[in-house]
């Protein structure tokens, strides 16, 4: 079975797409080989910023030799009929069976389509892909229609066997596939062939050309560690920049520079985001004095001088950079000394926050409101919490942020610190944005977490109040995560207060018109209308809790996602929202881990197998009746043991749960339910809840009622599915 070898060698392939398109190289040709007849062993892709590579194993020589039979019209059915079948199969009426069946005589014919060399399916599988390759952005050169993200200079396609090479016959927009290639553009730049992947791979690195990303990544990282830890460094890692590095390199050559001593001063948050975004350098660490003093670098190519040219031209290029950002931190310092940081912060009135709410300015306020009232709610001072609200976006007005905006929040808490703020503001300052994802840490300084919280809440009351609410996939202004970062700041800081109470005064401020509009959106409509109720006419009572409730729903939205990453039940979470209190994060969550862990044990799920009958039972019963069984069951009238010792488990458990609710001891009023299954199980054994005695029937049907209020108290087991 021959193995497939392809090289699509072009000009420098942009480095954040390489990985993507050696995925699509290998599925796109892999599933036109497989659907064409052709199996394959195994297959794997390679990227270099010069070319994709695609290497299959143990292909099928050709395609299997398939036979299909069709069934045509009867024998005597009109000519045309057996002539269109004839055309559809392209057959003659001599090669047509005739056999006998219930409906009479019937037209058969066998087809057979042979099978076709690999060679020749090869071709049009890969003229295919690269006719439709899904590259994000791609262009077209000279006089030719094909399109490839960088001019495409040459194809190497052939098919290997013990035997030998055999180059597979294709051409595309004059480019010719053939079994040669090309290895450095600087220091292996003669073509040369190949007869397999084998040799392909070993003549390439002798032609300084390491195909397989994930071994430059690896050579990389390692040379830069040996090279900082020889001079006594140690490197700061980054994976994203590593990978980033090795796509831009076919023969990486790392080497280390030093940084003036006129920059060492800058923070390294400014040293090492300036090296990184300008020119691809990994940072060096001095371990002991925690300041990044030099760089890596990674060069294409080997040169006499061992790359001392390279360096030299490299440390004048990073000098003029980092003068700028030297410019750019002198002048904020300067400008904070003159003004303090609310006089540099004093500029955000004239930036537009969204025209429907306001400036930055008008929403720091709102902020400092907002955070100066949740501030005792999580350990703060109000008065801390409202100063670093004043201040935390300060640095947007920096010239620093201005030309790196990436490091907002953190240029915050050094301007923070020059500024003289202290007692958690300028952790405030940087924090306060955060968690920005799932993977983020979350504040626990309790300033932070009161910025952090009002920023938002402000945010969600804002969109909310305008009603722009995200849709579908789309979500311009990130309320989701803004969402998903208020409950794991809730309870990543165990957290207390009714989010609806909170929300309520964060929409006090809010344009109360856009509230208007917002609220009458059928979207709020149909989660708010059941609990506040609307005329006839359509007339909302209370708009801004319209608005509230369906913010609130969204909130419980993004929580289940949140919780269902964690292992808890969607139906868990609708069982426990529905309770009194939902606006209370850390108790809701509270509840439901307990309810989940409650539903884990054998008591648990019988006892839900028991509430459930009991529940189907009385609800027919009262639809059949027409009255409300919930009051009145007697022990008096309990005529078995069964009956009676469910009474008194009953009579037992309903103080422990209600104590247990009352304390929030979720857990304990699981065990206090735990403990009815036993009697419940046994009480529908030996029970005929449908007497035919009416007083014995309507004493039973309460005794049940009794069993799901019980249950109920803790949670709608209503909602739980099985």
């Amino acid at each position: 079975m021959p193995n497939l070898l392809i090289e699509l060698f072009s000009e420098e392939i942009p480095a954040r797409m390489q990985a993507r398109a050696a995925q699509d190289l290998q599925k796109r040709m892999t599933d036109g080989l497989v659907e064409a007849g052709l199996t394959y062993g195994g297959a794997k892709a390679f990227s270099t910023p010069r070319r994709l590579t695609l290497a299959i194993e143990d292909l099928l020589a050709a395609s299997p030799t398939l036979r299909e039979e069709r069934k045509g019209p009867r024998v005597d059915a009109p000519e045309k009929a057996i002539e269109g079948f004839l055309r559809g199969a392209g057959l003659t009426r001599d090669q047509l069976e005739q056999r006998d069946t219930p409906k009479g005589a019937i037209y058969f014919a066998s087809i057979e389509k042979p099978g076709r060399p690999a060679a020749a399916i090869v071709a049009e599988v890969l003229e295919d892909t690269i006719r439709n390759f899904p590259w994000p952005k791609s262009m077209r050169w000279g006089a030719g229609s094909l399109r490839w993200v960088r001019p495409l200079h040459s194809i190497l396609c052939i098919l290997s066997t013990e035997e030998g090479a055999e180059t597979v016959p294709f051409e595309i927009d004059g480019i010719t596939a053939g079994n040669t290639t090309r290895g450095h553009r600087f220091m292996g730049a003669e073509p040369f062939a190949v007869t397999g992947f084998d040799d392909y791979a070993a003549k390439l690195k002798r032609a300084h050309v390491i195909l397989d990303a994930g071994e430059r990544e690896g050579h990389i990282l390692q040379e830069a560690q040996n090279r900082a830890f020889a001079a006594g460094f140690e490197l700061v890692e980054d994976r994203g920049l590593l990978a980033e590095v090795a796509g831009l390199v076919e023969w990486p050559v790392v080497l280390m520079g030093e940084i003036g001593e006129d920059f060492l001063a800058l923070p390294p948050e400014v040293l090492q985001t300036s090296m990184k975004e300008h020119q691809k350098f990994f940072s060096v660490r001095n371990p002991k004095t925690g300041r990044i003093e030099r760089f890596i670098t990674v060069a294409n190519i080997e040169t006499p001088d061992h790359g001392a040219t390279i360096l030299a031209g490299n440390q004048k290029v990073l000098a003029a950079r980092l003068s700028d950002a030297k410019f750019f931190w002198e002048n904020d310092l300067r400008t904070i000394r003159e003004k303090g940081l609310e006089g540099m912060a004093a500029g955000l009135s004239d930036v537009t926050f969204h025209n429907k709410l306001g400036s930055q300015a008008d929403r720091i306020k709102r902020i400092e409101a907002l955070a100066r009232e949740i501030a005792p709610m999580v350990g703060a001072k109000p008065d801390l919490a409202a100063e670093a609200a004043r201040v935390a976006k300060a640095d947007l007005q920096s010239e620093m942020v201005g030309e790196f905006p990436e490091l907002q929040g953190l240029m915050g808490r050094y301007y923070a610190e020059a500024a003289g703020h202290d007692d958690g503001v300028p952790e405030a300052c940087e924090e306060h944005y955060k968690p920005l994802g799932p993977g983020d840490a979350v504040p626990t300084n309790p300033v932070s977490v009161a910025v952090a919280l009002a920023d938002k809440i402000d945010t969600l009351t804002g969109f909310w109040a305008i009603d722009e609410k995200p849709t579908g996939s789309k979500d311009p202004y990130a309320l989701r995560r803004a969402a998903l970062g208020v409950i794991r700041l809730v309870l990543g800081n165990g957290v207390r207060f009714g989010l609806e109470a909170i929300m309520k005064s964060a929409f006090g401020p809010q344009p109360a018109d856009w509230i208007i509009q917002s609220a009458k959106s059928s979207q709020a409509h149909t989660k708010a209308d059941a609990a506040l109720g609307i005329d006839e006419s359509g007339l909302v009572f209370d708009e801004k809790q319209v608005v509230i409730l369906d913010l609130l729903a969204f909130l419980h939205d993004r929580l289940k996602v949140h919780l269902r990453d964690e292992g808890i039940r969607h139906d868990v979470i609708d069982a426990c929202l529905v309770m009194e209190g939902n606006d209370d994060l850390t108790l809701l969550v509270k509840r439901a881990e307990a309810l989940a862990d409650f539903l884990k044990t054998d008591d648990g799920d019988n006892l839900l197998q028991g509430f459930k009958r009991a529940n189907n039972i009385l609800t027919q019963a009262e639809e059949n009746d027409g009255v409300e069984y919930s009051f009145g069951a007697d022990v008096k009238f309990a005529d078995t043991p069964e009956e009676k010792t469910l009474f008194t488990a009953l009579d037992t458990a309903e103080p422990e749960i209600a104590s247990a609710m009352q304390a929030e001891d979720f857990a304990a009023a699981m065990a206090a339910m735990a403990r009815l299954r036993a009697p419940t199980d046994a009480f529908f054994e030996a029970v005929q809840v449908n007497a035919g005695n009416e007083v014995l029937r309507r004493n039973r049907l309460n005794l049940l009622s009794r069993i799901r209020t019980l249950c109920l108290s803790v949670a709608d087991l209503t909602r739980i599915q099985g």
